[in-house]
C-alpha cells in the first residue's frame, strides 16, 4: 500500500471520528441522548410564563436531575401555561406536597430547565398531583 493511500485512510478515520464526537456533543446540548430505566408518575405546574422552555427538559431537586419536562400546554381557562413534570418513580414518596417549583436557566446556551425545592409537607406527590406555588421564567425583555 503507497504512503499516500494510508495517509487518507488516516485522515479519513480522523474526520469519522470528528463526526462522531460532534453527534455526541450535539445530543449532550440537546438532552436528547438522555434516557432513564423504569417509569415515571406525572405532577403538573402552572406558570405565568414558561419562557423557552422545552419539552425534554430537566427537572432537578438540589442540582440533582428527578425527571424530565414530558408536556407543555396553555390552559384556555386560567390563561397560564401548564407544564407535565414525569419524575422517575423512585422518588414518588420523597418529594412533599408544598413543594416550589422554579423556571431556571443554566448553561452558556440558556437551556431553561425547572427547579423543585422541597416544602417541609408529611404528604407526598403523586400522579396527578399539582404544583401550586411556582416562579416564572425571568424574561429579559421584561426587565
Amino acid at each position: 500500500m503507497s504512503k499516500s493511500r494510508q495517509i487518507e485512510i488516516w485522515v479519513g478515520l480522523f474526520m469519522a471520528g470528528g463526526f462522531l464526537a460532534m453527534f455526541v456533543l450535539a445530543m449532550q446540548v440537546s438532552n436528547l441522548g438522555a434516557a432513564y430505566s423504569g417509569d415515571t408518575f406525572a405532577v403538573t405546574a402552572r406558570f405565568d410564563n414558561i419562557g423557552g422552555l422545552k419539552v425534554k427538559a430537566p427537572v432537578t431537586i438540589a442540582g440533582v436531575e428527578v425527571g424530565r419536562v414530558q408536556d407543555v400546554y396553555y390552559d384556555a381557562e386560567d390563561f397560564r401555561a401548564v407544564v407535565v413534570l414525569g419524575i422517575q418513580d423512585k422518588y414518588r414518596e420523597r418529594i412533599p406536597t408544598d413543594t416550589f417549583a422554579k423556571i431556571l436557566t443554566a448553561g452558556l446556551l440558556g437551556e431553561q430547565y425547572i427547579g423543585l425545592d422541597p416544602g417541609g409537607s408529611e404528604e407526598s406527590l403523586g400522579q396527578g398531583s399539582e404544583i401550586a406555588v411556582t416562579q416564572s421564567a425571568l424574561v429579559l425583555e421584561e426587565v
